[in-house]
This record gives structure tokens, C-alpha cells and sequence, in this order.
């Protein structure tokens, strides 16, 4: 069921990165490493408590595996300011920040997961943003309705 306080959202990972196992084990995480603007600024658009379909990309076939939820606001980025990092931002100050990430927490799994060409098939989910062709972001918005539908379908099996 979806909320009318609420927001929700869809966030891809490649689960070789870090998977819905890993966030079940861990708890939660800070969602790092967004490099797009437009992710970023529906990140920092996020409210505590959001709801998140939690996405697994560069698989086969990619599926969404579970829910999250947002559990602390945007807040900057670390892996900007490292050196070190694949994410290095040079330009970034911690005065002027330039990355954002959340906080998301795990809610549940769906007993089997949601494969794309699966809710290619569903026309429920047409104006989707995650089926538009072209769509690349890693961080997306999902409407109440494409998230009520997605969650009692997840909860049914698929």
C-alpha cells in the first residue's frame, strides 16, 4: 500500500557491488557514489521514512529484490573529498559539496524477485520511469500507484 505522506523511489545496484543480502546483513547503508545531477537532486528531495525499491542492475535478468527505506536525509558525500577513491570529486569542497547520498534501511524481500522483462509485459507499469527507453538513472522516482502495484506483486510471488 502506498502512503500520502509518503515518497518512493527506485535505486539501482549492481549486486556484485552491494546486493539486498548485503543490506539485509548490514542493516543499513550510506548510498554512495551517485555521480549524476539529477540522481542527486532526487536524492536530496528524499524525506526520512521514503520508501525505495531496492533494484538489482547489470544482472540477468536485472530485478527489483526488495524494499528499503529512507532512513536518514542527504547529507554530503565522503567519497568526494578521497583521493583515493573511484568517486573523487577535485572541485568539491567540504564548503561546497558537489556529491549527496542517504541512508536507506532494509525492510523485506520479495519472495521472488521482480525481473524486468517481466514488468516490460505489465501495462500497469507503461509510464513507468525504469521501462522508458533511454532511462539510465541510478535513482529514480516511483508514482504511489506503480509502487502499490509493485509491492502487493512482490508480496504475491510476482
Amino acid at each position: 500500500m502506498s502512503d500520502p505522506g509518503r515518497r518512493y523511489w527506485l535505486m539501482k545496484s549492481e549486486p556484485s557491488d552491494y546486493s539486498l543480502d548485503d543490506l539485509e546483513r548490514d542493516g543499513s547503508t550510506h548510498w554512495d557514489g551517485v555521480r549524476n545531477f539529477k540522481a542527486r537532486n532526487l536524492m536530496k528531495e528524499m524525506a526520512i521514512g521514503d520508501g525505495v525499491l531496492f533494484y538489482h542492475s547489470n544482472c540477468r535478468p536485472p530485478h527489483i529484490a526488495g524494499v528499503a527505506r529512507v532512513c536518514r536525509l542527504a547529507y554530503p558525500d565522503h567519497t568526494q573529498f578521497d583521493p583515493e577513491s573511484k568517486y573523487f570529486a577535485p572541485r568539491a569542497t567540504k564548503e561546497k559539496p558537489w556529491w549527496y547520498m542517504v541512508d536507506i534501511e532494509f525492510v523485506s524481500r520479495f519472495s521472488r524477485p521482480l525481473p524486468l522483462p517481466r514488468l516490460r509485459t505489465l501495462p500497469e507499469l507503461a509510464a513507468m520511469a525504469l521501462l522508458k527507453r533511454g532511462q539510465r538513472l541510478s535513482v529514480q522516482p516511483v508514482s504511489p500507484e506503480e509502487w502499490a502495484f509493485l509491492i502487493d506483486l512482490g508480496n504475491r510471488g510476482g
